[in-house]
C-alpha cells in the first residue's frame, strides 16, 4: 500500500500570500495568541509562587516580579498590535490584523 498524494493545482492549493499585508494577517494573529498564552502561563506561575511562598519575603518579591514582567510583556504586545493597525491605516493598507 502506498500512502502518498499527488501534488497538483487541483489537490494542493498554492500559497495565497501575495503582499505584506496578507503575510501580516496570517502571522501576527498567531504571534499575538502565543504572547497571550505566555502571559497567562507567567501570570499563573507568579500567582502560584505568591500563594505557596507567602511567608518568604524574597520569594514573594520574585513572584511579584514575575507578574510585573508578564503584565509589561502583555502591554508591549497590545501596544505593538495597536501600532501595526495605525501604520496600516496611515498607509491605506486594508485588513491589517483583523479584529
Amino acid at each position: 500500500m502506498i500512502y502518498a498524494i499527488e501534488i497538483n493545482s487541483q489537490t494542493f492549493a498554492p500559497a495565497k500570500i501575495t503582499s505584506i499585508s496578507t503575510l501580516l494577517n496570517v502571522v501576527l494573529p498567531l504571534l499575538t495568541t502565543g504572547a497571550g498564552l505566555i502571559f497567562l502561563v507567567m501570570a499563573l506561575f507568579g500567582a502560584f509562587n505568591l500563594l505557596i511562598h507567602g511567608d518568604n519575603p524574597e520569594a514573594v518579591k520574585k513572584a511579584y516580579g514575575t507578574i510585573t514582567y508578564a503584565v509589561l510583556g502583555l502591554l508591549i504586545v497590545i501596544g505593538s498590535f495597536i501600532a501595526v493597525r495605525l501604520i496600516g491605516k496611515m498607509l491605506n493598507i486594508e485588513n491589517v490584523l483583523p479584529i
